[in-house]
């Protein structure tokens, strides 16, 4: 249902090397670069960062979940956030009040999102 999300980022460069490393395992990659734009997705660039337009507003967390073809891919995810020193909200684990076999690990971005990586297969 999902055509496309873009968030807006303070440092592009910064947002750029995060997103660069937590999507790889789970198959994302740069698909698009115009000046203050990338755009990342698989087949297409479904997920757009930009540099911030909105100064001095209110902003509030976005949410953001990534599909993972299987749990290997979440804990790699996991993986490569805390590698770049980002804060792990919550490990890697089966979340059974969403539904069986819900396996995601959520940490935060440089901008202070919230990003998921999910896999509902069970094990």
């Amino acid at each position: 249902m999902l055509d496309h999300l873009s968030i807006q980022v303070a440092d592009l460069g910064r947002a750029a090397e995060f997103y660069d490393a937590v999507l790889a395992p789970l198959g994302g990659r740069r698909l698009l670069e115009r000046p203050g734009v990338i755009g990342y997705g698989v087949d297409f660039p479904d997920f757009w960062i930009g540099i911030e337009e909105t100064h001095g507003d209110i902003r509030q967390e976005a949410h953001i979940a990534f599909r993972a073809a299987d749990r290997a891919a979440v804990n790699a995810f996991r993986q490569a956030a805390a590698a770049r020193g980002m804060k792990v909200l919550h490990e890697p684990r089966e979340w059974p009040e969403y539904h069986e076999g819900y396996y995601a690990a959520f940490v935060r971005d440089p901008d202070g999102n919230n990003v998921e990586a999910v896999c509902h297969t069970p094990q």
